[in-house]
């Protein structure tokens, strides 16, 4: 099981750091933590709520290893104490908004059971 999750979770990492340089970094708003918190959401949201037929070792893979590496709740809170350091309150503000609102939004998206027979 160990194996799994550490496998997944190094899979999550690279991923993550793939799409922070993919994103822009010119803007002072950290869009690349904001986009792989959301994600994870709505990934986690998914997989928790539906009977998926995954084996429980994939399971805690995807869920613990992945996407635990994957989002950051690290990155969130110091990039949020960087703009307030910054005297950048308005920013770090609709930062924290964004993140608690869209991940709550998110994870009720990817919540959300299947419409149909």
């Amino acid at each position: 099981m160990y194996l799994y999750i550490g496998l997944a979770g190094s899979l999550g990492a690279v991923a993550r750091y793939a799409i922070s340089i993919i994103m822009v970094h010119d803007s002072g708003f950290p869009f690349s933590t904001l986009l792989v918190n959301l994600i994870g959401c709505y990934a986690l949201a998914y997989l928790m709520s539906r009977r998926l037929r995954f084996s429980s070792r994939l399971k805690s893979a995807i869920s613990t290893g992945f996407l635990g590496s994957f989002t950051t709740f690290s990155a969130f809170s110091v990039e949020t104490i960087t703009m307030i350091e910054a005297n950048q309150i308005g920013i770090a503000i609709l930062y924290m908004t964004v993140s608690i609102v869209g991940g709550i939004m998110m994870s009720n998206l990817g919540w959300k059971k299947e419409v149909g027979p």
